[in-house]
């Protein structure tokens, strides 16, 4: 059967697998060798721009010396910060609110403010409602529409964490801290109903050389000199591997797959609200302009979770937004690959196809704060996507 007509029928589900994959590479084992193995069905992503149900943005708090985990005297108040986790938000959530609980219940206080009622802010609540304080979420919005509910929902514990010349010298080993603890976390919501977090397989496509570079905005120019330490958690991930030509329907000459862990960020942040909620916790509707009203709060302690809203809020100029923007197809049920091409994902969620442009580099987006969306780029995006289905 020549290569066209096996793509045909495996894109028409008459046998075949998948590919894509996200936009940290995965470490790659080779392909055992299977001459029986046949590849299972392999829905077709739909591309029509029509398909269009929103396009949104996100402001990422990138810091360059790491997330802003530590406490201070302002007033009569304890403040302890945790915030300034750049694109690592929802990842490493639980490490990050564990390390914060820890600050905010020093000298045995048992109420606390949480200021952020997104992922940082909803997982530090419960860690300290579950060691035994009382605790309010002060939030001027609820959690579908914060900035962390615009995330693309993969677990990328390090993507933009910080700059490697910039970290104090502990921060590897404190990082590694959080995400595993994370991790851990993250796994007591696999298996749920709603999918909160699970695992997909995630396909890397290369094109020939001179086929075509990466799609999306240009990057801001400069380095960024991202930190990297996805290797200190080599044991813990699991592993990807390259794929022989039988075992994908496209025609691209190099692919792997990696399983990955993604998050259904409305039903996680749902259930974490509920836990919160039901647990004893309260939510109360509240706009903080200044640091001064925290004067106002009954709370002795309270811990900062706003995210990018730190830089206004406290002043931090150290926040450094980087826009991200993400194009929500319709959902497709059978769609249950994930795709990463010509620096283009694609994660399939249940509220929509998630397409996000990355570009060439992380500086792309990097200090923009622009949070208009931009459908251009949507559609050039579905229409470099399109041409892996042009034969579906």
């Amino acid at each position: 059967m020549d290569h066209q007509l096996h793509r045909r029928m495996v894109l028409a589900g008459l046998g075949s697998a998948g590919l894509a994959g996200c936009a940290t590479a995965p470490r790659i084992v080779p392909a055992p060798a299977r001459p029986n193995f046949q590849l299972p069905a392999f829905a077709p992503l739909l591309t029509d721009p029509g398909r269009l149900s929103r396009i949104t943005v996100c402001l990422r708090p990138f810091r360059a010396q790491g997330p802003r985990i530590e406490a201070e005297t302002v007033g009569d108040k304890r403040l302890v910060h945790n915030y300034g986790h750049g694109g690592s938000g929802w990842s490493l959530s639980w490490g990050s609110a564990a390390a914060a609980r820890d600050l905010a219940l020093e000298g045995g206080q048992r109420q606390v403010a949480v200021i952020g009622c997104g992922a940082l802010g909803l997982t530090t609540a419960l860690q300290i409602l579950r060691a035994g304080a009382q605790v309010t979420i002060y939030a001027a919005e609820r959690t579908p529409y914060t900035r962390s509910a615009r995330a693309t929902g993969v677990w990328s514990p390090d993507s933009r964490i910080a700059t490697a010349a910039a970290v104090a010298e502990d921060f590897p080993a404190r990082w590694e801290a959080m995400a595993r603890r994370s991790w851990v976390d993250h796994h007591t919501f696999v298996g749920l109903d709603g999918d909160p977090v699970r695992f997909i397989d995630q396909y890397n496509l290369d094109d020939a050389p001179g086929a075509g570079g990466a799609v999306g905005p240009e990057p801001t120019p400069g380095r960024g000199g991202f930190a990297r330490y996805g290797d200190r958690l080599r044991d813990l991930t699991p592993q990807g591997r390259d794929l022989r030509p039988d075992e994908h329907p496209f025609l691209v000459p190099s692919a792997s797959v990696q399983p990955v862990m993604t998050f259904n960020v409305a039903e996680y942040a749902r259930q974490l609200t509920e836990a919160f909620l039901m647990e004893g916790g309260r939510i109360v509707s509240r706009i903080f302009n200044h640091p001064s009203e925290l004067a106002d709060l009954p709370e002795p302690v309270v811990v900062n979770c706003t995210g990018y809203g730190a830089r206004a809020l406290f002043g931090d100029e150290s926040v450094i937004p980087v826009r991200g923007q993400i194009a929500w197809l319709t959902p497709q049920p059978e769609v249950t690959y994930a795709l990463f091409y010509r620096g283009i994902g694609m994660v399939p969620r249940h509220d929509g196809i998630v397409i996000q442009a990355n570009g060439r580099s992380q500086m792309v987006g990097f200090g923009v704060s622009d949070e208009t969306p931009d459908r251009a780029e949507a559609e050039q995006a579905l229409a470099a996507l399109a041409t892996l289905f042009a034969s579906a």
